[in-house]
């Protein structure tokens, strides 16, 4: 048995085809994740099975290649760009005599360091329990001796059962915080619907740089980098499209292949903006080799939050790495928007951005012109609590003629609720 090392990051990288093609692109995604948790990649191993082995995920002659290597360039860590069993990082671990880390462990180590909020640290810390109540015996392989003996006997299952439930009563504790948050986010959602502002949410695969276009429509300032899940922590910002056109754009984290399940199940609260988002922008990053790969991995992950049906408007991003490629708005057969083509970081292509958002959420507009009478101060006073007049003139007898703007639904209901509204129209 060996006692598993606190530190040391310098790692070799195992990649695996199991009954597919090698991709380059994906070892070069698993490269940058590597590197992205900290780690120093030393060497790199790659093959192929038809089907992964039980005990070691890799067969014996593959596993004594990777040990060796481990021993010859003194590797502190092996990562393998697969999901890999309990079991089966245990037994790695004991032929490398070093930590062994699959894909999902490394993800959550990214998230874990990226999580700035209250609610982001919870979210990842749930993931990262759920994660660790299978693995549980892993931390514990110096009890695991026990042939009998003084002072080796009992203990070990009695501290493993311990641990199962400290972290069950962690898992109960952060979702009933979480639950508290969650409620929070409602009360914010519910005004928004209430004063009928719809939210547009960014989604993308991670590194097709939605916060640096976030910031660049929003002046804002939040963080962005050339790496993957540079920012974890969804941001609001409110956005005008005109002068009576609001709504709130939400950043939100990235998607990437192979997602772990205990991530998409511990941020489904934090998706749910984009679940119930009357608009998703997908930023795609147009200088991607593997691009319709990254778009099928999106729409797979909104499948699953249950946002598949939600309208799109595709954002192709960093046009400016490309060759002859310059800004445009392209449309279907009906002529609507369908795709825009801008760079973010040199803000070109940002008018016809938000010129094609205008489009979208014209379409779902009401504008009408009406004119009142001096007795009809109540329903003057129901247009301007609705906050939906954007011009108003005086008339001569005491009147008033008035210009509003309203989403098409709260029109339709306001017509049902004050019937004598249609009267007061100017045709």
């Amino acid at each position: 048995m060996f006692e598993r090392p606190q530190s040391g990051e310098k790692a070799v990288l195992v990649h695996i085809d199991v009954g597919a093609r090698s991709d380059p692109d994906e070892m070069s995604e698993f490269r940058e994740l590597a590197v992205s948790a900290g780690a120093v990649p030393l060497e790199i191993v790659m093959g192929s099975r038809q089907v992964p082995e039980p005990k070691f995920y890799v067969g014996r002659g593959k596993t004594a290649e990777i040990k060796e290597l481990v021993d010859r360039v003194g590797a502190e860590l092996v990562i393998f760009n697969q999901a890999l069993s309990p079991a089966q990082e245990r037994n790695l671990e004991r032929e490398f005599q070093c930590r062994v880390v699959d894909r999902t462990g490394l993800i959550l180590d990214i998230f874990a360091q990226r999580a700035r909020s209250f609610e982001g640290k919870l979210q990842v810390e749930l993931a990262q329990l759920r994660h660790l109540s299978t693995r549980l015996v892993r931390g514990w392989t110096h009890l695991e001796r026990q042939k009998g003996g003084i002072g080796l006997r009992g203990p070990g299952e009695t501290q493993l059962e311990t641990d199962r439930r400290l972290i069950n009563r962690r898992i109960s504790q952060i979702g009933r915080r979480l639950e508290k948050v969650e409620g929070q986010r409602n009360l914010g959602r519910k005004s928004r619907h209430k004063a009928e502002v719809p939210t547009i949410s960014l989604v993308g695969y991670t590194n097709a740089g939605k916060s640096t276009l976030f910031n660049r429509i929003t002046d804002s300032s939040v963080y962005a980098a050339d790496k993957l899940f540079a920012t974890l922590d969804p941001t609001l910002r409110r956005l005008s499209l005109d002068e009576v056109q609001n709504v709130v754009l939400a950043d939100t984290v990235g998607f990437i292949a192979n997602l772990p399940h205990e991530l998409v199940a511990a941020f489904r609260s934090t998706l749910q903006e984009t679940s119930e988002a009357a608009l998703l922008l997908h930023v795609i990053d147009a200088d991607s080799h593997n691009r319709e790969a990254c778009i099928t991995e999106v729409n797979d992950v909104l499948r699953q939050i249950g946002a598949s049906q939600i309208p799109q408007l595709q954002v192709f991003n960093k046009i400016d790495l490309l060759e002859d490629c310059g800004p445009k708005i392209e449309r279907d057969r009906d002529g609507m928007v369908h795709r825009v083509w801008i760079s973010a970081a040199t803000g070109e292509g940002i008018d016809l951005l938000l010129q094609a958002l205008g489009e979208v959420f014209q379409q779902e507009r009401v504008q009408r012109s009406v004119h009142l009478n001096a007795a009809d101060g109540r329903l003057r006073a129901r247009l301007f609590e609705l906050g939906r007049v954007v011009q108003e003139t005086v008339t001569a007898e005491g009147g008033w003629e008035l210009k509003v703007v309203l989403p098409r639904k709260v029109y339709e209901q306001l017509i049902q609720q004050e019937p004598d509204l249609e009267d007061h129209l100017v045709a």
